[in-house]
């Protein structure tokens, strides 16, 4: 990890994505930047956290470990994504682990200023207390997903959410097949009908099965199993 102070830079990314008026003027120069690179972590499932993170370039990877040590990929996100506002609000130690999957670029907020600076300043606790229910909100969201779609279109768009990078290289979709068990619990199917379902993807040539990996060859056919075309 590196970190370094450019405030030309941080306030570049504040307008982009237009936080700069929710952060209180005291707090701005004890926020840093932060480059990550591909499977370093911002932060560890249980550890005591001290920052909350803005993402503001790249792509992350949420997980949790069972106390057996199994690890289950969660999601990923892309900016703009704040990385520890729960456990600021809540007190709380980290709840998942968060890596990077590309080099990341991060803002860091130590907890302490904010909340000398921040807890009192109206427009912050709306930001917070929007990006916390829109977080909700898409979580009730992805449960409804799979409760009333058929695992084909919960596959689809598993492996679609995964490939998704924000920094506009070519699209590689593509799954370990070690990882298969992951993308079955997070879709809420058997780690056996998963099999079955992939290789019906394979029959209609939406997916390939290549040294170790399950890749797309059909992004365009996969995206309509997600978002079909309305008939009529």
């Amino acid at each position: 990890m590196k970190e370094w102070k450019d405030p030309e830079a941080m306030n570049g990314y504040l307008r982009r994505y237009r936080i700069e008026s929710a952060l209180p003027e005291e707090l701005l120069p004890h926020l840093a930047l932060r480059k990550y690179e591909p499977d370093e972590r911002l932060c560890s499932q249980g550890d005591k956290p001290d920052h909350l993170y803005l993402l503001v370039e790249g792509k992350l990877r949420v997980s949790t470990s069972s106390a057996e040590g199994r690890t289950l990929v969660l999601t990923f996100h892309q900016p703009p994504e704040l990385i520890g506002e729960i456990e600021f609000a809540r007190g709380a130690d980290y709840l998942n682990t968060v890596e990077a999957v590309t080099p990341v670029v991060a803002i860091s907020a130590p907890y302490r200023y904010l909340s000398a600076f921040a807890l009192d300043h109206p427009p912050f606790l709306r930001w917070l207390l929007d990006v916390i229910s829109r977080k909700f909100w898409t979580k009730s969201e992805s449960l409804s997903f799979n409760l009333m779609h058929p695992v084909e279109t919960r596959l689809a768009g598993y492996l679609l959410s995964r490939a998704a990078d924000c920094s506009g290289t070519p699209f590689q979709g593509r799954l370990r097949s070690a990882e298969l068990k992951d993308a079955a619990n997070a879709i809420g199917t058997s780690y056996r009908h998963l099999n079955r379902v992939i290789g019906r993807l394979c029959a209609e040539g939406l997916l390939e099965r290549v040294g170790g990996h399950i890749v797309v060859k059909d992004r365009r056919r996969l995206q309509e199993l997600v978002d079909p075309m309305p008939s009529g």
